[in-house]
């Protein structure tokens, strides 16, 4: 379950080995923890066999919603043996942390106008097959920062000429600011910074057209990036990061998962997306990957042992320590004079305000733990 905001979230992750078209995804969904056994006496399966999920897609596909089977209307999938769609969908609030593969990566919150697991019907589904995806109960889109549609084409891929090299393992600290620095403040900013191979590498700022320059989530960009993509602001009509701080408060349920994409062939991720749009146009190439890659058979037959890793997964508040984990630590040259376990620990436990002390406090994590 997610801390209340201002919070924190670290975990260390390797994509290395997934291709264009994949993507491993972390993230939150306001879903009951126990997936809704105490709420539907009917459900005797909960959580651990797969009840009770729910994200901002409102998926169809779910088998079992609201203590009731989904099989009215069932409508098996024509491209996916194992999915298809019945009548309800199952609707919330979601919080992507991390979704990436070797060359793309973005963070993304999706607010709704639900509290908790919701069971849809109809037009408040936003259903893309009945031409509703902003007539829903969810933002769909989200707010996603992704380095290269934002202009930064060098900073996340495979190999040393990128800031962040997807062929090693890296630390990703997501960092959840309210208005205030309590949890009585809206949320107001969602903060990346990655540590790789001892280094703190700050996040990638945004280069385009009608978006000030800014490494992170706030009100203000998500509302510029829509403007200047010309995208519909489903975001900000759900609520915007207030809506989101909201839901994080109440709870949310971690989801961790490799997937491919039986709608969209992930190009929205990794490539042109849509592609009935210039890739000129801004916001429209996402990624390096090809238009025609990510056709989930291509990447069940050819990449079967694609994996993705997340381990050291932490979280709490802003200025909290953990305790180690199982796995090796970033960096351990100075044990004795670092704080926390490692550098990831020591840059987690520095004050967010002002700037300029949180930047002093990140040169002296580096200076004393690597």
């Amino acid at each position: 379950l997610s801390p209340v905001v201002p919070c924190l979230l670290r975990l260390d992750v390797d994509v290395s080995e997934l291709p264009c078209g994949l993507n491993g995804a972390l993230y939150f969904v306001e879903m009951d923890f126990d997936g809704g056994m105490e709420n539907y006496p009917t459900n005797e399966a909960g959580a651990a066999y797969g009840t009770g999920y729910c994200d901002a897609q409102c998926p169809h596909d779910m088998k079992w919603i609201s203590g009731e089977t989904n099989n009215e209307g069932w409508e098996p999938s024509d491209n996916d043996v194992n999915a298809g769609k019945g009548y309800y969908g199952s609707c919330c609030v979601e919080m992507d942390i991390w979704e990436a593969n070797s060359v793309a990566t973005a963070y993304t919150p999706h607010p709704c106008e639900t509290v908790g697991a919701y069971r849809c019907e109809g037009t408040e589904c936003g259903d893309n097959w009945s031409d509703e995806r902003y007539d829903g109960i969810c933002d769909k889109d989200g707010c996603d920062l992704n380095s290269w549609r934002l202009g930064d084409q060098s900073f996340f891929g495979p190999g040393g000429d990128f800031a962040v090299d997807t062929n090693k393992p890296m630390t990703v600290v997501t960092q959840f600011i309210t208005s205030d620095g309590t949890d009585n403040g809206d949320l107001v900013e969602i903060r990346r910074v990655y540590v790789q191979d001892g280094q703190v590498i700050e996040n990638s700022f945004s280069n385009l057209d009608g978006i000030d320059a800014t490494d992170s989530i706030t009100q203000k960009f998500c509302d510029q990036s829509k403007v200047a993509f010309g995208d519909v602001d489903d975001h900000a009509e759900k609520g915007g990061l207030k809506a989101m701080g909201e839901s994080l408060d109440r709870g949310q349920v971690l989801v961790m998962s490799m997937w491919d994409d039986h709608d969209a062939n992930m190009l929205w991720l990794d490539s042109n997306y849509p592609l009935d749009k210039d890739p000129s146009t801004p916001g429209v190439n996402r990624g390096p990957c090809p238009e025609d890659s990510g056709d989930p058979v291509d990447m069940e037959q050819n990449y079967p042992d694609a994996t993705v890793k997340y381990y050291n997964v932490k979280f709490g508040t802003i200025g909290s320590t953990y305790s180690g984990g199982n796995g090796s630590p970033t960096t351990t040259s100075k044990p004795s004079e670092c704080p926390g376990d490692d550098l990831a620990d020591c840059m987690s436990m520095c004050p967010t305000e002002p700037l300029d002390i949180f930047q002093g406090c990140i040169l002296e994590c580096q200076d004393k733990c690597t």
